[in-house]
């Protein structure tokens, strides 16, 4: 375990100026650690990602990736990957997806994706094995600020997901997805829980056949 795991506190939030977590991440770019920032606070997630967060993770890109080909809608998958608004939010979310006209918005070579120049993506996902309840609070609250269009939280241990359409800085729970029309959270969950028993090129053949079957 390096230094900075030991001094910094992780998986809470700590009050900090935006120049101090600058510093901070800039000294993290070595690690696998996931760095939120929010309201005057930041967050580290440095705790090893399980299989069972390894697999959704795939799973649930596949399946969101699969249905927006299926259906001829647009769509750029991000992992991992860092949104800032310099010296007020900043995220990396397991998963975001811009879509339709905005799938070619962020152009090829950028690092960070500088939310002072362009759109938040239309969905955000994140796979939640320890940190289910600030996704679904702080993290909630963050996106809805961002104008994330919709937000996602799968949660590992039950294998379900609790989906919100984002609007006017606030979330409602969604069953169906509203930025990719006709997809329901019901079928993501089969998928996953299917995930659990049959392996990953299995639950592709499933999920093909059941997005084929909404299209007869």
């Amino acid at each position: 375990m390096s230094n900075l795991q030991t001094q910094l506190p992780t998986d809470t939030w700590i009050y900090t100026s935006w120049e101090e977590y600058e510093q901070i991440v800039t000294n993290l770019l070595n690690e696998k650690a996931k760095s939120y920032y929010y309201k005057g606070h930041m967050r580290l997630e440095m705790a090893p990602v399980s299989f069972d967060h390894g697999k959704d993770h795939v799973v649930i890109i596949f399946a969101v990736t699969l249905f927006a080909a299926l259906k001829g809608i647009l769509a750029t998958g991000l992992d991992t990957t860092t949104f800032r608004k310099t010296g007020v939010q900043d995220c990396q979310p397991d998963v975001a997806y811009y879509l339709r006209e905005r799938a070619q918005t962020i152009p090829a070579g950028t690092g960070i994706v500088s939310l002072d120049r362009y759109p938040a993506p239309d969905l955000i996902i994140e796979i939640a094995k320890t940190s289910l309840l600030d996704d679904l609070g702080t993290k909630r609250s963050l996106y809805e600020e961002l104008g994330v269009a919709e937000y996602w939280v799968v949660d590992v241990q039950n294998a379900q997901i609790i989906a919100y359409a984002i609007a006017d800085q606030g979330s409602k729970r969604i069953q169906e997805s509203q930025v990719l029309p006709g997809l329901a959270m019901s079928t993501l969950e089969e998928a996953l829980h299917r995930s659990r028993e049959i392996n990953q090129s299995e639950v592709g053949t499933w999920l093909l056949s059941q997005f084929q079957q909404k299209e007869d």
